[in-house]
């Protein structure tokens, strides 16, 4: 009888943390019915004007799908760790077509609690965030699957996952047409574009396996053995068909990102992604590139 009592509650202690029953999952999609019916052109290249700006990506749409290749978190002992066999989530930037960028483009959804920059070019002042964390936003919707994959493969460095998660929201996301509040009228629910932005992060990101892209072209992480840029990008490109920018530190030495271009065709959200060349020149020197392994307490394996 104790024994069952027992299983019993282990039970409800499983479903507590994986389920959440008490918590319905609330829809994030914005309102496109719209849309329907209009001419369909890619971002950037219309050779009409776009008047709807829920429907297209009006604003910001050079755009830009980044990742990180990080060694370690600091802040392990907390369990802040990385996605083994995978790069790690950057964002997703909304760059103008002619490659200049806005940033921070509505203040009334700023969630950053470190704004970088505090001061825009034209003198504006980015007030610190000092509210609910947006980590609340995503479970106040329900969307404790996207938290987990969130927490596995968009990490921070030396500081809340989620404080990063805030940062791409307030500095990119307000700066995207198609996540505008407008677009989720007239049913609109508070944060419901935050948790839908990344929701579109994570989907964008998991068309560019970086890691098994290079690694199955003879590149992994190694201590030992550089690597030149063009075997890096000639990697890349021959999946996707465009060369993305190559990002280095260390007099261009060391590898640590990857930004992928695109115009959108539709919405952000739900839209065409078209990848193109990247329009800003790698960072990288031409030999001698590492691609340092990881440090092995800074990984923990993951699910795709």
């Amino acid at each position: 009888m104790m024994f069952l009592i027992g299983l019993a509650a282990l039970v409800s202690v499983v479903q507590a943390k994986f389920h959440h029953p008490w918590t319905q999952n609330l829809p994030t999609y914005p309102n496109i019915e719209a849309c329907v019916g209009l001419p369909v052109q890619y971002s950037c290249e219309n050779t009409t004007v776009l008047t709807d700006s829920c429907c297209n990506v009006v604003q910001g749409g050079l755009v830009l799908q980044t990742q990180y290749w990080d060694t370690y978190t600091g802040l392990e002992s907390q369990g802040q760790l990385l996605p083994q066999g995978s790069w790690s989530i950057h964002g997703l930037w909304p760059d103008n077509c002619d490659g200049s960028f806005d940033q921070y483009c509505d203040l009334s959804r700023q969630y950053d609690p470190k704004p970088s920059p505090s001061i825009l070019p034209d003198g504006t002042v980015v007030p610190p965030y000092q509210g609910p964390s947006v980590r609340t936003f995503i479970q106040d919707f329900g969307r404790y699957d996207l938290l987990e994959y969130m927490d596995a493969y968009w990490i921070n460095l030396g500081a809340p996952n989620e404080d990063f998660w805030a940062h791409e929201f307030s500095k990119h996301a307000t700066c995207t047409s198609t996540f505008d509040v407008a677009c989720y009228e007239p049913a609109y629910q508070e944060h419901q574009e935050v948790v839908n932005f990344y929701e579109t992060v994570t989907k964008v990101f998991q068309m560019y396996p970086t890691y098994n892209m290079l690694a199955a072209a003879g590149i992994v992480p190694s201590n030992t053995t550089t690597y030149t840029l063009s075997q890096i990008t000639n990697a890349l490109y021959s999946q996707t068909g465009a060369v993305p920018y190559l990002g280095c530190y260390g007099h261009g030495t060391i590898l640590d990102e990857v930004w992928y271009f695109h115009h959108v065709l539709g919405t952000e959200q739900y839209g065409h992604f078209k990848t193109l060349n990247s329009t800003t020149p790698s960072s990288c020197a031409e030999t001698g590139i590492w691609y340092y392994e990881r440090t092995a307490t800074s990984e923990q394996v993951v699910s795709y």
